[in-house]
């Protein structure tokens, strides 16, 4: 099969939308309007098979001497395993080199099947951080240098563990909570949730 990559495009928003929805509890999720803003500054590549859509992977900005974040990367579900996200990842690295950036990273939810990718992409695990309530599932911080480095890093076991919807389900429904949190914001709202569950 032929894998063809390219940027996106205005005619590819349906497409990427769609498989960010498909695959919802392993990406994190991007209103249509992210999406629409990032194409027409060039961070969404997209593989093709065969002329067909195949998957994406949008990443942040490049910038000399800048790690690049992968802030999603998703393959259609029965064209995984041919290596076509290593397509993606080959053009953002050969990018990244050509830019002067030094290396990429991104998070990985530690309950996905995504991490062996990424491991066997060269990536190792740098740091092990705590995802979200709803999951209660650990987050993988991925590192790849780009090019020659002295320093490199040290590297761990990524976490396995499972996600686990229970806390998130018995909370009090008359909590909001916006999908929006990112960070301290979203750390500080998961200990507020683990707490009053503990007192309850």
């Amino acid at each position: 099969m032929q894998l063809d990559v390219r940027y996106a495009v205005d005619s590819d928003l349906s497409f990427i939308d769609h498989l960010q929805k498909l695959n919802a509890e392993e990406l994190s999720f991007y209103p249509k309007a992210v999406f629409e803003r990032e194409i027409k500054t060039q961070r969404i590549l997209l593989a093709l098979v065969n002329g067909q859509h195949a998957g994406y992977l949008y990443h942040g900005a490049i910038a000399l001497d800048q790690p690049i974040k992968i802030h999603q990367a998703c393959i259609e579900y029965d064209l995984r395993g041919n290596w076509y996200g290593a397509g993606l990842c080959r053009i953002l690295e050969e990018t990244a080199n050509i830019s002067g950036a030094k290396s990429i990273t991104l998070r990985c939810g530690s309950d996905i099947a995504a991490n062996a990718f990424w491991r066997n992409m060269g990536f190792e695990c740098v740091a092990i951080t705590a995802g979200g309530i709803r999951r209660m599932r650990d987050i993988n911080v991925w590192h790849k240098l780009i090019g020659e480095d002295l320093f490199g890093f040290d590297s761990l076991e990524p976490s396995t563990k499972k996600k686990d919807a229970s806390i998130w389900a018995k909370r009090n429904k008359d909590k909001k909570q916006s999908s929006m949190l990112r960070g301290k914001a979203l750390l500080d709202y998961r200990n507020q949730i683990i707490a009053e569950h503990d007192n309850a």
